[in-house]
């Protein structure tokens, strides 16, 4: 590619800086987000912030800022900047009396910069993040068309952004890239949007396509493959922390892989942003909601469950909430949220009592912590949900809609419905951790205020294996008046007793007393009791055809096993929960109850919404959200380019980093949001489309320079691979991978020894057949111990939402993939594909090989270099022929099989084949 001359690019630069200057104007008012909230942050913040308010002074607010302090007058006096204390101590010629008080004094410059904006009126500036996303016109200079006429680069609008933002930043202005080769275009784009290497196919269709839409025709078909949906639902798996266990000390099993199936398909579906987020916040309160949109909720069910015994079961479920919150924030909304659990944010604008108002969108749900993760969505083998479709069908034609689908939701969920731990006043009965109530002869045990106003049925869920045992239930005391007596069935390890209700008006204390007369050891436990559930009705259609068979086939699926999956499920009214402020973030420390609602300082409410989490979604979602769209794009980019146009994917705040292209960020949200109704692939495709992302990722001294870390984008993208990444095209390379999609998750390879966890009975068991060669995204995902080889490069363990993974460098990522024998038997396998393709002689060989992993030809240099490997190889294989066996792990095994096998290991582990280029 030729460039101008420097005095062309100069004059360009001049006219950019003229421009520039004219608009600042030498009458331009200070800047309070720009010039005065960072000086604020950095000096100040640390007293007189949210946390702390020495003297009685904070600068969080205007209205603080401006409210008198503890020395009866205001710190800030706007328009008398020689008035107020504030300026006075910041200039104090004591330096005992001079602040801040730690840390160095403010330069004269920032005390400037304060001075003038008090005497300007210390007006308060909203943070650019939480302005509204407003509707960006790409730069139109005059010069644009006349300069690109000699030198095309730049075929979109997001070109020109980018293109004005490399002219302002030095006298010397910095030069686009040329566009990378095509082999190489191919692979970084094939890699972004499917996360798999191209295929011997796609590089020879690719680069024999001379069509001007060829790079097109190949995006188009990208975004439409499966791979696509498995891509992109890695990512999002971060942030959901999805993974296959619980975590804490037992880390035990838990079945959730649905979910992962469900992002999967959403994103090949192309669902739109706001109803992917919708479906994941709220999907059970969506009318006439379906299967799938239960099993998008499993998103806020991905929390850690604490099975040890001797834990509190309300305070474990209170702390996942906590997590919701704070997951939310963080990605949904690229906020720092959960400091405010204990206090008002130090930095941005949001209050410690706002916390625990959006934390009450989020607490009214049945989940618990106990060992069956209720509240779950219950999966039937065939002949048990061919009893459920007769079920179905038959109170479709014998009751109303609303009540057919509320009881085939009931066989589903068993929701709602009250737990064990929710139970007191134990007496001769213990309360068996996470599992059940234990009952001895003459146990009993206390529902405080049961909701049995207008109910008239209670369901008792319990396990017996004492005949003659009977429970006895009274009102008010164990004394009280009685409301039934029912002997408990034996005949199955767990049971439902279906009791009469006499009508009541208003909540009970109800008591439930447990005896058994021929059970002569008062010590030995009698019953389990799991949980209660209080219907309104008798089940419907009573005196209709069928009805005594329906009705025991929904007795049967009631008690009958199943596969269950952790879903959300919004408790009805009458156990709605009571959400109050925790004083200092403490569980122990509950104060005064809040109602739903969203921090004051973002856009309000939407008229006429539900407060609960559908009305919440619709808050997120809404185009006057000033977060979601931006921080959803700025993700797709970070992915894209390896950084995001703000680089704290998770701080969006005044202490995350300042966008480098705030107009092309908008642009892009305000385009997501209104022209692409939210869709990912239409955006992604413009992304890639660029020239700007397709420039060649080589680097020129001067750009090294002048940006390093290529903040201006005058150089294509170059990263390490993801773990996943990596894993994935070694796969494809060496032939082995499948393509298999879905279903419970897999355990391909992994060193003995590594699972040695106490109180938990489950272990590596490896996968056979193809299912040892799937995609990195279903691998089991174990907190307490994730796979070896994605977590020595960087992949997340899923304890908690992670917005960005930090890229590291280290000595055990490269013994990762010289010796983990999962990548020495790919080693082995793309050998035997280049011995089989490649030709009679080694270098042809290699050259095969080259191209599989890059779709270019083997630089000579490097060729020279592998061929010296592979000889060498060969003499010590000869030497030591049963080094060779061990190698291959086959014992017709040659030393040229073996030395093959040690360069295609050896190439596995180049730059080219690591990186992204």
């Amino acid at each position: 590619m030729k460039w101008p001359n420097n005095k062309v690019l100069l004059s360009v630069s001049a006219l950019v800086f003229v421009g520039a200057w004219l608009a600042i104007g030498p009458n331009n008012h200070v800047d309070f987000n720009t010039e005065v909230k960072p000086i604020l942050n950095k000096k100040c913040m640390a007293c007189h912030g949210g946390v702390k308010k020495a003297g009685g002074f904070s600068l969080l607010f205007r209205e603080e800022a401006l409210a008198k302090t503890k020395s009866g007058k205001p710190a800030i006096i706007p328009g008398d900047a020689d008035g107020s204390a504030f300026i006075q101590v910041l200039t104090h010629s004591d330096p005992e009396k001079r602040m801040p008080k730690k840390g160095d004094p403010l330069t004269d410059e920032e005390v400037d910069i304060l001075r003038d904006w008090v005497d300007e009126g210390a007006a308060w500036g909203t943070h650019w993040a939480y302005s509204p996303v407003e509707k960006q016109s790409a730069p139109q200079p005059s010069w644009w068309d006349k300069l690109f006429q000699k030198t095309p680069w730049g075929n979109s609008e997001i070109d020109r952004f980018v293109f004005e933002k490399q002219q302002q930043q030095n006298s010397d202005p910095l030069h686009p890239s040329p566009e990378a080769d095509r082999a190489t275009l191919l692979r970084r784009v094939t890699l972004d949007l499917t996360g798999l290497a191209p295929t011997a196919a796609q590089y020879d269709k690719f680069l024999n396509d001379k069509s001007p839409k060829a790079y097109e025709t190949m995006v188009d078909s990208l975004l439409a493959s499966p791979a696509f949906g498995e891509r992109w639902a890695g990512m999002w798996l971060d942030l959901a922390r999805y993974a296959d266990s619980r975590g804490y000390e037992k880390d035990d099993v838990r079945n959730i892989w649905r979910y992962r199936d469900w992002v999967i398909k959403a994103f090949n579906e192309n669902k739109p942003y706001d109803k992917f987020i919708t479906e994941q916040l709220a999907g059970d309160l969506l009318p006439n909601r379906t299967e799938n949109e239960l099993i998008a909720t499993g998103f806020h069910r991905n929390t850690m469950n604490n099975d040890e015994g001797g834990t509190d079961n309300e305070e474990f479920r209170t702390s996942e909430v906590l997590d919701r919150v704070s997951t939310t924030w963080e990605a949904l909304q690229g906020t720092t949220f959960s400091c405010v659990q204990c206090h008002s944010h130090p930095y941005d604008p949001f209050r410690h009592e706002e916390y625990y108002k959006f934390m009450a969108f989020l607490n009214n749900t049945s989940d618990q912590d106990v060992s069956d993760e209720a509240s779950f969505l219950r999966f039937f083998e065939e002949k048990d949900q061919k009893k459920l479709d007769e079920l179905t069908e038959w109170l479709k034609k014998n009751t109303t809609p609303q009540k057919a689908e509320q009881y085939t939701h009931y066989v589903r969920t068993l929701e709602p419905r009250i737990y064990f731990h929710l139970f007191d006043q134990y007496k001769n009965g213990t309360l068996e951790p996470t599992a059940a109530a234990m009952l001895q002869n003459n146990g009993s045990l206390r529902l405080k205020q049961a909701p049995v106003k207008g109910k008239r049925k209670l369901l008792l869920y319990y396990r017996s294996r004492q005949p003659a045992t009977v429970v006895r239930i009274s009102t008010d005391s164990l004394n009280g008046p009685l409301v039934a007596t029912t002997k408990l069935d034996t005949s199955r390890s767990f049971q439902i007793a279906y009791i009469d209700l006499p009508p009541f008006s208003t909540r009970k204390d109800l008591h439930f007393s447990f005896t058994n007369a021929k059970v002569k050891d008062q010590k030995d436990d009698i019953a389990a009791l799991m949980w209660v559930a209080f219907w309104a009705e008798d089940f419907p259609g009573k005196g209709k055809l069928g009805y005594e068979e329906q009705y025991a086939n929904f007795q049967k699926l009631l008690v009958t096993s199943a596969e269950t999956m952790p879903i959300m499920q919004e408790n009805p009214p009458e156990y709605a929960r009571v959400t109050r402020v925790f004083e200092r973030g403490s569980f122990l420390s509950p104060a005064a109850a809040v109602a739903p609602d969203v921090p004051k300082s973002l856009h309000a409410f939407p008229k006429n919404a539900p407060r609960n989490r559908l009305g919440l979604a619709q808050w997120l979602t809404s185009k006057q959200n000033p977060l979601t769209a931006r921080v959803a794009v700025n993700r797709f980019w970070e992915q894209l380019f390896g950084t995001g146009l703000v680089e704290t994917l998770e701080d969006f705040g005044s202490q995350g980093f300042t966008p480098t292209h705030v107009e092309l960020l908008d642009y892009l949200s305000y385009k997501f949001m209104h022209e692409y109704n939210w869709q990912m692939k239409p955006l992604l495709k413009e992304i890639v489309l660029s020239a700007t992302y397709r420039q060649d990722s080589r680097a020129t001294d001067a750009q090294i320079a002048q940006d390093p870390t290529n903040r201006w984008l005058a150089r294509g993208p170059r990263v390490r691979l993801t773990g996943e990444q990596i894993r994935d095209q070694a796969l494809i390379v060496s032939g082995l991978l499948s393509n298999k999609m879905y279903g419970k998750p897999v355990m391909p390879y992994q060193p003995q020894g590594v699972w040695q966890v106490v109180y938990s009975g489950i272990s590596w068991k490896r996968s056979e057949g193809e299912d040892a060669y799937r995609r990195a995204i279903y691998t089991f995902i174990r907190r307490s111990s994730p796979y070896p080889s994605m977590l020595t490069f960087d992949g997340s363990n899923r304890d908690v939402c992670l917005a960005r993974r930090i890229r590291t460098n280290t000595p055990l990522q490269a013994l990762v993939t010289l010796n983990d024998s999962a990548f020495v038997e790919m080693s082995i396998k793309f050998a035997e594909r280049m011995e089989k393709e490649g030709g009679k002689n080694v270098s042809s060989k290699l050259q095969r090989g080259y191209w599989l992993m890059t779709g270019r030809p083997l630089p000579p240099a490097k060729q020279k270099v592998l061929v010296n490997l592979y000889t060498e190889a060969v003499r010590r294989f000869e030497k030591e022929r049963a080094k060779a066996v061990r190698w291959i792990g086959r014992e017709t095994a040659t030393p040229n099989d073996a030395a093959l096998a040690f360069v295609a290991n050896t190439m596995l582990n180049m730059d080219e084949f690591i990186s992204k280029q």
